[in-house]
C-alpha cells in the first residue's frame, strides 16, 4: 500500500559526482492530476515513462529552486517524483556555472 501524504513532501538532496538528486511525494489527490497528465504526449524516461515538464510539475503544486528535471518514474510508486540536477547549478537562475560544477565534482573526489 503505498504512502500518501497529507502535503506534497520533499527528499533531501543527495548527490553522486555529476548530479544532485531529490525525491518529491505527492499527495493522493496531486496524484490523481498527475495521472491525467501522464495520459498527454510529452518527455519519457529511458523506459518509456511520461516525464514531467517544468511547467506540469510545478502546475501540480511542487515548488522548488531553479534548474531541477523529472528525469525518471518510479514505476512501483508512480507518486514519487524523482529530480535531479547538474551539480553547480545556480538555483536562482538554473544555469549551471562550470566552476561551481568543478569544485563540487573535486569535493567529492
Amino acid at each position: 500500500m503505498p504512502h500518501y501524504p497529507d502535503d506534497i513532501e520533499y527528499s533531501e538532496k543527495y548527490q553522486d559526482d555529476t548530479y544532485e538528486y531529490r525525491h518529491v511525494i505527492l499527495p493522493k489527490a496531486v496524484y490523481k492530476g498527475m495521472r491525467n497528465l501522464m495520459n498527454t504526449r510529452g518527455p519519457t524516461d529511458e523506459a518509456g515513462g511520461r516525464l514531467l515538464t517544468e511547467g506540469e510539475w510545478r502546475g501540480l503544486g511542487v515548488t522548488q529552486s531553479r534548474g531541477w528535471e523529472h528525469y525518471a518514474v518510479h514505476r512501483p510508486e508512480p507518486h514519487i517524483l524523482l529530480f535531479r540536477r547538474p551539480l553547480g547549478t545556480d538555483p536562482t537562475t538554473g544555469l549551471v556555472n562550470p566552476v561551481q560544477a568543478a569544485a563540487a565534482r573535486e569535493t567529492l573526489a
